[in-house]
């Protein structure tokens, strides 16, 4: 019996070593993403173009909720265009029930969006996929899908 137990213990430090801290580096890339959205989310809130820059990878494929596909490059143009034009409301957009799983350094993070101006609330599955490059986590795919009524 001491001789399994041994090897037991023997093999539970082996994976120890192996999968060192598996789930406090799940814990803190959360946190990261968490954050990223969150910031991404008040800067869309009012338009802040360094912060979609800095959110959408330079190889984003973005769809639309209205069917329209996007690259990060057609994208910018659009929220350029859209921050012209002032007649515009103020939208506030905030995230509910997120989820994330992790793949190394990729994620996939999938929220529902509510998008809430002073004449409307909308709400939006989105779903995106993450790359984490060099401690950083932008948007490599976009997919929104506005809510049934």
């Amino acid at each position: 019996m001491s001789f399994l137990r041994s090897r037991l213990s023997f093999f539970a430090i082996l994976l120890g070593f192996c999968f060192p801290s598996f789930g406090d580096d799940s814990a803190v890339s959360d946190r990261a993403l968490m954050q990223t959205l969150e910031s991404f989310l008040q800067g869309a809130s009012v338009n802040d173009m360094a912060v979609h820059d800095r959110f959408w990878a330079e190889e984003l494929v973005y769809t639309s909720s209205h069917g329209i596909r996007y690259n990060k490059a057609e994208l910018m143009e659009y929220l350029q265009s859209e921050k012209q034009d002032e007649e515009m409301p103020s939208v506030q957009y905030r995230a509910l029930d997120t989820n994330i799983r992790h793949f190394n350094d990729i994620a996939i993070v999938t929220f529902t969006l509510v998008a809430k101006s002073a004449e409307e609330e909308n709400r939006f599955f989105n779903s995106g996929v993450f790359i984490n490059r060099e401690g950083r986590w932008q948007a490599l795919n976009w997919q929104a899908t506005r809510v049934a009524q």
